[in-house]
């Protein structure tokens, strides 16, 4: 079955029906975040730490809500879960310690275990629902999102610079690839 049917289609609640929109915004926030980050790679701490801050909570409120929102298996549910409080979590340790010179390194961890969390609860709940749709993109893109939290947690930049020029590639190639999968999430919705 390549899609959904007419039928299943009508049986999705309204949030659900609106995850393509809700990944559509998350892919253009990620894109728009990175190309900021990349602009000022040089500037203060403080602002890559409440950019990055605000990116972990407004996706974590979005895992959060949709961990209770789709039709996934209870271990996707849980991950979900997961990944959204933990990317609270360190959207409220990154607004706290904003001023902290050691946050260069603590910025990195809290920016790496936010892309791990999130590309292991978007595969998983891609993997576990067969009806998900985009399904295969959003495999993809969680397995990006992963591998850039891996990469990030690998190599804790010395300097703020390098730090934000990485993770601002990151974010660009993750949203990119969010926003591809939005749009096949919205054209299998529509089938």
């Amino acid at each position: 079955m390549t899609g959904l049917t007419h039928s299943t289609h009508h049986a999705l609640p309204t949030l659900v029906s609106r995850l393509w929109t809700a990944t559509l915004v998350s892919g253009v926030l990620s894109i728009v975040l990175g190309l900021l980050v990349l602009k000022w790679p040089g500037k203060s701490l403080m602002i890559a730490s409440a950019l990055f801050g605000a990116y972990l909570l407004i996706s974590g409120i979005a895992q959060v809500i949709f961990a209770f929102a789709l039709h996934v298996s209870a271990g996707a549910r849980f991950l979900l879960l997961l990944s959204g409080a933990a990317s609270v979590a360190l959207a409220v340790l990154a607004f706290r310690h904003i001023d902290q010179g050691y946050a260069v390194l603590l910025l990195a961890i809290w920016i790496g275990i936010g892309f791990v969390f999130r590309g292991v609860s978007t595969t998983a709940a891609a993997v576990s629902d067969h009806l998900y749709p985009g399904r295969a993109w959003a495999i993809f893109a969680g397995m990006i999102t992963f591998i850039a939290g891996l990469v990030t947690l690998a190599w804790p930049f010395d300097s703020i610079a390098a730090l934000t020029l990485v993770v601002g590639i990151w974010l660009v190639v993750i949203g990119a690839f969010e926003i591809g999968s939005s749009l096949v999430m919205r054209r299998e919705l529509t089938r």
